[in-house]
């Protein structure tokens, strides 16, 4: 009885392969079909240091899956690409740069010398490992949208006017769209940078800081999307 009562209750062999097969098509098609829809998306690589990649915060709460989120609910599909080295300088940059393209990019944001200027690296430099980042994006006809910062003046009046010139100067010279400076929308009216937008370090922004940076640069990075080749 007991054995009867059971295969009752349990369906044949037959009928268990039949389902699971169902089941491995539905998670295989959806798979494939998540796979055809990023396949569709531009692909932006996001290129640079600690603000990129994501540093000190939740996985969900840095700045490329805020930025997608930010793009998917204005209209703008796009697969933005976190290609950010906590620490990274302007040279680590240039120096990863033919790797951190090897799968492809249709356009790229790239964010990086906050580590050269926080660590009183010349100017100079700074600008020719950006400038060799640029080339490199035009040799493959990348788009570009550079975000620039603005050096402190306690490394004298000299060093911040050559390294505040960097990024305008760079995007003029190869015609990049500039988002002038990255922590604008989290600074005070004093010109600081507001304890409420900022992790205990006080160099990174926190979650909501993140979401206000992504909020104002998202429209540039819109602009960008539709310099796109199609």
């Amino acid at each position: 009885m007991k054995s009867a009562f059971r295969s009752c209750l349990t369906p044949p062999y037959g009928a268990v392969r039949g389902i699971r097969n169902i089941v491995y098509t539905m998670i295989l098609g959806f798979s494939v079909t998540g796979s055809a829809l990023a396949a569709d998306m531009p692909k932006v690589l996001a290129l640079g240091d600690s603000l990129t990649a994501g540093y000190g915060l939740l996985p969900e709460d840095g700045f490329v899956p805020q930025m997608t989120a930010w793009l998917a609910a204005h209209g703008s599909q796009a697969d933005v690409v976190n290609a950010g080295v906590s620490g990274d300088t302007t040279a680590g940059g240039a120096a990863r740069l033919e790797w951190s393209l090897s799968e492809g990019a249709d356009a790229m944001i790239v964010n990086l010398g906050g580590n050269d200027m926080l660590r009183g690296l010349p100017p100079a430099e700074a600008r020719a490992n950006l400038t060799k980042i640029m080339e490199a994006a035009q040799a493959k006809g990348l788009p570009v949208l550079l975000v620039g910062l603005l050096a402190p003046g306690n490394y004298g009046p000299d060093y911040k006017v050559e390294f505040d010139a960097i990024y305008p100067d760079l995007a003029a010279q190869f015609g990049a769209l500039l988002l002038p400076l990255y922590f604008a929308p989290i600074a005070t009216p004093e010109g600081g940078l507001d304890p409420a937008f900022m992790q205990a370090d006080g160099i990174h922004p926190n979650r909501d800081g993140v979401a206000r940076i992504v909020a104002a640069m998202g429209p540039a990075v819109q602009e960008l999307l539709a310099q796109v080749k199609p």
